[in-house]
């Protein structure tokens, strides 16, 4: 069976293929009762958008990269869902790439894997500097999400400094004063780590509280063996919180394990509060309190700022220009909230409301 085309909806519908690619492209001056009818028109014989012609057309391949320290942590998998979810509404196609926190990893994304058959990514970068983000004359539009490496990079993210302020806000609010930060950073990094450990100071020192280098414990990487193994080592070593900020979910389902070994009961005894929201904290025993990013809201909004730099750099730059300084680097946050679980509230605890939609 011959495969419809664009002229066979129009002669269905009634309207000229010029309409129809209208309708197809979402253009706003097309009226309903047209659109209704081109739309019956698809539906009733099947037709497909041509999306890799339509891509090449635009001097576009029509894929786009989301570039992420591991797949395998579940909160890049989440993320992950949301930005391919995002992307199929805009007709695009995503590549997924591992870096492994590997700076040639990710070098090799920041310049399009070192061909054009990407046309912007979507980068999680670890082991970047700032000095890496400058003359990128040949890079394809980037956006950072999670770390900022510097203000000159475009940049969506939650306010982890704010969100990790009222994370430890909330545990000085039941009781908590002796509060150890897994994964914590002391130092002037732009890092996430770094941010969130600014917010957890920022808190104690409106508390009135000293702020003790003992309680942040290093981790090698952010994973639950990680977790487990530093607040392990607290404890032998005979330190007693009475609550952990751990700065992933990841690092606090270690530490409830940990804990768990060790006969310290959560929430009576300490308190544990992670990042990130991943679906395992809602099953674990007990069900973990965390800070939970608008994983969504990130997504669309990266999705749609890359969007516009690619339009830009189509549209307004000449072919091999520089890309730098068509517009100025957005830093855009979304939001973030608390939600608070049995491992600081006990059994019985509050629910929390869910997300409100973003705001277009």
């Amino acid at each position: 069976m011959t495969r419809p085309r664009i002229k066979d909806v129009a002669r269905l519908a009634g309207v000229s293929e010029k309409t129809v690619s209208n309708v197809i492209n979402d253009y706003t001056h097309v009226s309903d009762r047209t659109r209704r009818a081109v739309r019956d028109a698809i539906d009733e014989l099947g037709y497909k958008v041509n999306l890799a012609g339509r891509h090449l057309r635009q001097g576009r391949t029509g894929i786009i990269a989301l570039v992420i320290p591991e797949l395998d942590v579940p909160y890049f998998a989440e993320l992950a869902r949301h930005v391919i979810r995002e992307a199929e509404r805009c007709s695009l196609t995503v590549l997924i790439h591992q870096t492994a926190g590997d700076r040639d990893h990710e070098l090799a994304a920041l310049t399009g894997f070192g061909s054009s058959f990407v046309d912007g990514v979507i980068l999680s970068p670890l082991a970047l500097t700032p000095g890496d983000l400058r003359n990128r004359a040949d890079a394809p539009p980037t956006v950072l999400i999670g770390e900022l490496l510097e203000e000159g990079a475009d940049h969506v993210a939650i306010d982890n400094e704010k969100a990790a302020r009222e994370a430890t806000e909330h545990l000085l609010r039941i009781g908590r004063r002796s509060i150890l930060v897994i994964g914590g950073r002391d130092d002037a990094g732009l890092g996430t780590a770094e941010a969130r450990t600014r917010g957890y100071r920022a808190a104690l020192a409106e508390a009135g509280i000293a702020h003790d280098p003992a309680a942040l414990l290093y981790v090698p990487s952010f994973r639950m063996p990680d977790g487990a193994e530093a607040v392990s080592r607290a404890l032998s070593r005979g330190s007693r919180p009475d609550a952990l900020l751990c700065l992933n979910d990841q690092l606090a389902l270690g530490a409830l394990r940990a804990l768990h070994e060790h006969g310290v009961r959560v929430p009576e005894e300490v308190a544990v509060m992670g990042f990130d929201d991943v679906e395992a904290g809602r099953f674990s025993v007990p069900t973990l309190s965390t800070v939970a990013p608008d994983k969504a809201a990130v997504a669309e909004v990266a999705v749609a700022l890359l969007r516009r730099r690619m339009d830009e750099r189509a549209g307004s730059t000449p072919a091999g220009a520089s890309w730098a300084g068509v517009q100025s680097p957005q830093d855009l946050v979304v939001a973030h909230r608390l939600v608070l679980r049995e491992s600081t509230e006990g059994v019985g605890g509050p629910r929390p409301e869910r997300f409100r939609p973003t705001p277009a």
